[in-house]
């Protein structure tokens, strides 16, 4: 059986998975903090702002 593999990386998808569970409980971390919740709310003004500009 192949190895599943990002086409345009060639990383295993191995690799790729334990990567993504070593780094999400601290991103989960992050955007639960009060410093994580506010640049959230800033993020989504500002593209709210860019949508509304676009249109």
């Amino acid at each position: 059986m192949k190895k599943e593999t990002n086409i345009i990386t060639e990383i295993p998808a191995e690799a790729i998975e334990k990567l993504a569970r070593c780094l999400l409980p601290e991103i989960q971390k992050y955007f639960e903090s009060e410093e994580g919740k506010r640049e959230f709310e800033e993020w989504k003004l500002k593209n709210a702002n860019q949508a509304v500009k676009a249109a």
